[in-house]
């Protein structure tokens, strides 16, 4: 056996998970509403009660699907010994590294065939999966049982069950109750940490680091983590060249903060500003942090209708796909879809433009006054 299997099979000190990362009004959906008849502009709406988040400019945009922001990981690196925080602190710390975390890990043999575990908590583990495991909840209530989730690789290599119990070689018998694609290399399971702590598993060992696709350096990890380490780099790009991009692109890649999002974005449409889409991200999700879905089945941090989407969605970000979770594609593809019914022009065509997003009149007053309000808040 060798390279990352061999490094958790023979690392034996026992630990804890930790977890470092970035820090942290019903949604109204974009397009598809009912038109009212003869619908008439109202007074425009006074400001004095509108006021624009203060912590927009260290906001930061995160992908991810309903309940769980998933933010899956570029790299998976397993270490020889516990690591301590300060190195994970350090990797935190490199270019375009977003989120950092670290649990424990080791192996276990079943009738002579070793079965390479993660030992995780769920609830902190849980955005480090794929959309479709992350939502699955018989993963996660198994893993609160002390039940195993096997990789659906593994099942079918190995031959498993589910609902069967196997009994570990010199050790408890564990039942697999679940499997999933986990999308990790070399990885068979998962158990919680509780269960990994009773069959002997290092702790702290195993990292998993979330980045910007394809552009954390998995050569400066390795480094910081020592001699030992072994760092694979996962996800799309360790697959082979991407497929190719949707036709609908407007590039502004992956800002730091929801200002710069917004502002990149505006220059999707020239003549449109920033503060009018800072505004409508407001109303409609607060920024990202409420994605809904709502009640009228409305998507992501700019709440579009599938069907609208379909039609307006943009890959923002290049990463090949247009995403209606992802800030960076939702915020670019408002404004694809303001552009489109006039917003760059000004004036009454950008108000409509803004009914078109949603057929209200008091809607339109409140973005547009919300927008002066930002307008008159970073004047500078």
């Amino acid at each position: 056996m060798t390279g990352l299997a061999v490094v958790i099979v023979s690392v034996l000190a026992m630990g804890v998970a930790a977890l470092v990362t970035w820090p942290d009004a019903d949604a109204l959906a974009a397009g598809d509403r009912p038109r009212p008849d003869k619908a008439l502009p109202a007074a425009r709406a006074t400001t004095a009660a509108l006021l624009p988040d203060r912590t927009l400019p260290s906001s930061a945009p995160v992908a991810g699907g309903p309940g769980v922001q998933v933010t899956p990981p570029q790299l998976l690196a397993i270490s020889p010994a516990t690591i301590p925080a300060a190195t994970l602190r350090k990797v935190a710390k490199l270019p375009h590294v977003q989120k950092v975390a670290v649990t424990d890990g080791g192996a276990v043999h079943v009738s002579g065939t070793a079965l390479r575990l993660l030992a995780v908590d769920p609830a902190q583990f849980r955005s480090w999966t794929p959309k479709r495991v992350a939502e699955h909840p018989e993963v996660w209530s198994a893993l609160a049982r002390g039940e195993m989730v096997a990789d659906s690789g593994t099942i079918k290599r190995l031959g498993m069950e589910l609902g069967v119990d196997y009994q570990i070689d010199g050790g408890p018998r564990l039942r697999v109750a679940a499997s999933a694609s986990l999308g990790l290399p070399d990885i068979d399971g998962l158990v919680s940490r509780d269960v990994g702590q009773r069959l002997g598993f290092p702790g702290g060992v195993v990292v998993l680091v979330h980045g910007d696709p394809g552009k954390v350096d998995r050569d400066a990890v390795a480094r910081l983590l020592g001699k030992g380490a072994q760092v694979v780099r996962i996800g799309p790009e360790s697959e082979g060249p991407k497929a190719a991009k949707p036709q609908g692109q407007a590039l502004v890649g992956r800002p730091a903060s929801y200002l710069d999002l917004y502002q990149r974005s505006a220059t999707v449409c020239p003549g449109l500003s920033w503060t009018v889409l800072a505004a409508i991200g407001q109303v409609e999700s607060s920024h990202g942090r409420n994605n809904g879905p709502s009640s009228a089945g409305a998507l992501g941090p700019m709440q579009f209708m599938p069907a609208t989407w379909k039609s307006y969605g943009v890959d923002g970000d290049g990463d090949g796909k247009a995403d209606i979770w992802s800030p960076f594609d939702a915020v670019p593809s408002a404004a694809t879809y303001l552009c489109a019914n006039g917003a760059g022009q000004g004036g009454e065509k950008l108000r409509k433009s803004v009914w078109f997003y949603n057929h209200s009149w008091d809607y339109v007053n409140k973005v547009l006054s919300l927008a002066d309000a930002y307008a008159r808040t970073y004047a500078s």
